[in-house]
């Protein structure tokens, strides 16, 4: 290349500059294949099919992330689509995934806009001619990969590969059409017949464009958000990226082997390893669901095989079939009958909304989940069935403004695993069972039998009777008075179902 460009300097001498670099430098750059890599939730290189088939395809390579815009700010049923500490918890992956990039020879754009047009700019600008991205499989995401195809698709050859399911779409022993409507049967047809894709390798070395600046990952600020802290009480204090992944990964099996006792702890409230807490980096697919299921079959292999390890696995094969049952039912899952498309007459008194946002119903045990979601941007498994349960069975709201707010709220959120889940709860989803109810007071005495959860979310009544820590109500008077709980919602909650 320094003779040509030798050889352009002499001839520019006669010829003028600007004419022999068109002539020359010009041709060269059009002849490299040049691709684009749209991170979308696949904010990892290990076991990224898009960005392995980019490397081995392109003799050139452009990561991209774009902020959509359209979302940023966009609202529905009173709560926005995006909480700062989700957005926050993106940056922090995009920062290791820039960095992880950059050891590979590369580095990543980070542009915010609609990503049609962003993406449209970049190959114009650039020339280049494909594009390798993860496919989605809900309506908002579909609805933009398909401006993609309209924008892009006469010029570039655009590629979507599955990258976010434990069980690839061709794997699966079913047709889209043919998912079964009760998880059990799904899960047992997979595990007889279908099989795990072996784990992808990091592409060993990646070309970023010369002429190219990737410029700087924007703050919150930038995205017009305010920080948003997590609280000190937290169980676990989510920091995005690839890295915290693994670490994640490999302190919960390797270094405390907790693995193990998965099955019997999961339901825990208290503490960083009731449970395994990889959703937050499955959401945003800093770690992949084979990459889990490749090291629980190492663990098994190593230190132990019992119904902990396989319990793992059912909980990823239960991610799944969400994200088919949504491939199945399109738009059905986010409507207010669901995919059963049940006649309900769903009700929606803003009072009753905001006391259960804030966790000021009066009912410590959904109170004190949803200070933890409110202060965290994580909440137990449990405690989602707990507070969705009492939203839409006890107060009677529709089911839809709840999933929104966990939306807002959950920095692990994925669209699928949570309406599907809301849905499951509410009765319009999947769930052979009729009239599902969680009883409030069953299930706290249960998982918080000696009220030490809520007692760490809520300290205002941190000195209650342990009989009456979950029930204050029943307390006397004067009892209410010494406690100081006249004039809060602990003295005369919203809704007390007379069941309990």
């Amino acid at each position: 290349m320094w003779q040509a460009n030798d050889l352009a300097k002499e001839v520019g001498k006669e010829l003028g500059r600007s004419e022999i670099l068109q002539r020359s430098l010009p041709k060269k750059q059009i002849d490299v294949k040049r691709g684009i890599v749209w991170f979308r939730n696949d904010l990892r290189v290990t076991d990224n099919e898009a960005l392995l088939r980019a490397a081995q395809e392109c003799d050139e390579v452009i990561p991209v992330y774009v902020f959509d815009s359209a979302y940023l700010q966009s609202e529905r049923y009173g709560s926005r689509k995006f909480g700062s500490r989700r957005i926050q918890f993106i940056l922090e992956s995009l920062e290791d995934l820039k960095n992880s990039l950059e050891g590979m020879g590369s580095s990543l754009m980070v542009e915010m806009g609609k990503p049609h047009e962003v993406l449209s700019r970049i190959a114009a600008q650039h020339e280049a001619t494909a594009l390798f991205a993860q496919k989605e499989v809900t309506q908002e995401e579909v609805f933009v990969e398909d401006s993609i195809k309209h924008s892009l698709g006469k010029t570039v050859d655009i590629k979507f590969f599955h990258g976010h399911s434990l069980y690839h779409p061709d794997d699966i022993p079913f047709e889209t059409k043919e998912i079964p409507d009760i998880f059990s049967n799904f899960r047992k047809k997979c595990e007889k017949e279908a099989e795990v894709r072996a784990i992808l390798p990091i592409p060993e070395k990646i070309k970023f464009p010369e002429e190219l600046t990737a410029g700087n990952i924007p703050n919150l600020n930038d995205l017009g958000f305010e920080p948003k802290p997590i609280s000190e009480k937290a169980a676990i204090a989510y920091r995005g990226g690839e890295r915290e992944a693994r670490k994640r990964l490999e302190s919960y099996l390797w270094g405390t082997e907790n693995l193990s006792t998965y099955k019997n702890t999961r339901n825990g409230l208290l503490g960083i390893d009731y449970s395994s807490k990889f959703s937050g980096w499955l959401a945003h697919g800093c770690i992949s669901p084979r990459m889990i299921y490749s090291e629980v079959k190492r663990y098994e292999k190593s230190i132990k095989k019992n119904s902990s390890t396989y319990w793992m696995v059912f909980e990823l094969v239960w991610r799944d079939y969400f994200r088919y049952v949504a491939m199945k039912f399109g738009n059905d899952l986010f409507y207010s009958g669901g995919i059963r498309n049940e006649e309900v007459d769903w009700k929606i008194d803003s009072t009753k909304l905001e006391a259960w946002k804030k966790g000021e119903t009066g009912i410590p045990f959904v109170d004190a989940n949803m200070k933890e979601l409110n202060e965290t941007g994580f909440m137990s498994n449990r405690g989602r069935q707990i507070v969705a349960s009492y939203l839409i069975k006890d107060l009677k709201q529709d089911w839809r403004y709840g999933a929104a707010y966990f939306e807002q709220e959950l920095i692990d959120y994925d669209v699928t695993s949570n309406w599907g889940n809301w849905a499951y709860v509410a009765g319009v989803g999947n769930d052979p069972r009729e009239d599902r109810y969680f009883n409030m007071l069953t299930q706290a005495n249960r998982y918080d039998g000696k009220g030490d959860y809520i007692k760490h979310w809520l300290p205002e009544i941190s000195e209650l009777p342990t009989e009456f820590s979950h029930k204050p109500w029943e307390l006397s008077d004067a009892d209410k008075s010494r406690y100081g709980l006249h004039g809060t919602a602990f003295a005369k909650p919203i809704f007390v179902n007379n069941k309990w």
